[in-house]
């Protein structure tokens, strides 16, 4: 039987078996921001960190610096990690380089152990249901916010978690089935109540927040890293 795992991302990636396949969240906001510019007919370059993202641009052709460290936009960044912005970036033809705290690097960590998926309140239902159909192993983590897993983030995993114990899955530990138990039918307006949701409140960026509550499960598609790059995964 299948196992599925909720967790969290601190400093370094848990031990992960190597068949599993990890589905990376950071609500607010980097997967958030990742899959909304995918989806915009973007591509997608998420950075582990600053030097990274130097690097990066360096290989990449007239890229576009998206990102914060602490919340803050890092000098010479050209604009924030913000979904909203990103929806709203016309030009389609640069690709984006995006950095965050500690989501880019929960996903581009996973990505080097194996397959590695990005998910969002956007795509939670798509991303349930294809880890249900492929029936292996999966390790949902949530990207750590100043040390701690936070409330939107576990929001995400329950609605990814809950599909696949219903299509057989065993839940991997007891957090696990706490997790799925108290937040796997909870409201959208639960992730409020986060740090995460105040910081933005308090910081005027209130758009992202918005946002996120106004796109829920409106994207029936999943996305993968491959070669560094966030990609749309192919259907049918």
């Amino acid at each position: 039987m299948p196992k599925v795992t909720i967790g969290c991302f601190h400093e370094h990636l848990p031990p992960v078996a190597r068949k599993s396949t990890v589905v990376a969240i950071d609500v607010i906001r980097a997967t958030t921001t990742a899959i909304t510019a995918v989806a915009t007919g973007k591509r997608v370059y998420p950075a582990g960190s600053i030097e990274a993202a130097v690097r990066l641009a360096a290989d990449l052709d007239r890229p576009i610096l998206a990102g914060e460290l602490g919340g803050v936009q890092p000098y010479g960044f050209d604009m924030q990690n913000s979904p909203c912005e990103m929806e709203e970036l016309g030009d389609a033809s640069r690709p984006i380089i995006l950095l965050s705290t500690s989501g880019t690097r929960l996903m581009m960590e996973a990505a080097s152990r194996g397959a590695c998926r990005a998910a969002c309140l956007r795509n939670a239902g798509a991303q349930a249901a294809q880890l249900a159909r492929e029936g292996a192993d999966a390790v949902i983590l949530g990207a750590d916010s100043r040390g701690e897993f936070r409330e939107e983030d576990r929001l995400c995993a329950a609605r990814i978690a809950r599909p696949l114990l219903e299509a057989g899955h065993s839940a991997g530990d007891r957090l696990t089935a706490e997790i799925i138990e108290r937040w796997g039918d909870a409201p959208d307006d639960a992730l409020l109540q986060s740090r995460s949701a105040r910081y933005l409140r308090e910081t005027a960026q209130e758009h992202d927040l918005e946002f996120v509550l106004e796109h829920i499960d409106d994207l029936a598609a999943t996305f993968s890293l491959s070669d560094d790059e966030l990609r749309m995964d192919q259907t049918g």
